[in-house]
């Protein structure tokens, strides 16, 4: 059992998208995370504690992280720590090493700014999603006190309870 953990950093590189045989999709990226220390005689900033995390993420996340994010971009990911363990083609040694399995990751916006736009992940295509949002939002402005719940309607008595009180 692993726990979860959060990297803040930056991507490395484009992330890769890959299909298994089984035809899953696959992003591997690297996040460089370090932390940003004064020197006290000189008064300059130095990255001290640099890590690369080798990163992987699957099905429908993976295809989204390709679609959004793109080299040099700073990112907050949330994952936890695997071991992959392998053989070395050339000498047949047994390697292993601890990556993360992103389970969710977005864009910093310390100092960028995002435009977030829903999937069809759930079933409805995209198009259904901005017609069904649009009609929403239209349907509110049209009628704001059309909610069908009695004694909400403005009725000609005033507030609908039948005197000209208010209704709280």
């Amino acid at each position: 059992m692993s726990s979860t953990m959060t990297l803040t950093g930056r991507l490395t590189g484009t992330p890769e998208l890959r299909f298994s045989p089984a035809g899953v999709a696959v992003a591997a990226f690297t996040i460089v995370t370090s932390r940003r220390v004064k020197d006290q005689t000189s008064g300059e900033w130095s990255d001290a504690d640099t890590t690369y995390w080798d990163c992987k993420a699957f099905k429908q996340l993976a295809e989204n992280i390709c679609a959004s994010l793109d080299k040099g971009m700073e990112v907050v990911a949330v994952g936890r720590a695997v071991q992959e363990s392998w053989e070395d083609r050339q000498s047949g040694a047994k390697r292993s090493k601890i990556a993360v399995r992103v389970d969710a990751i977005g864009p910093s916006l310390r100092s960028a700014t995002a435009r977030v736009e829903k999937t069809g992940g759930s079933g409805q295509s995209r198009q259904d999603y901005q017609q069904a949002r649009a009609e929403s939002s239209r349907e509110g402005r049209e009628d704001p006190w059309a909610s069908g719940v009695p004694g909400t309607q403005a009725q000609a008595g005033g507030w609908g309870g039948g005197d000209d009180s208010p209704p709280f």
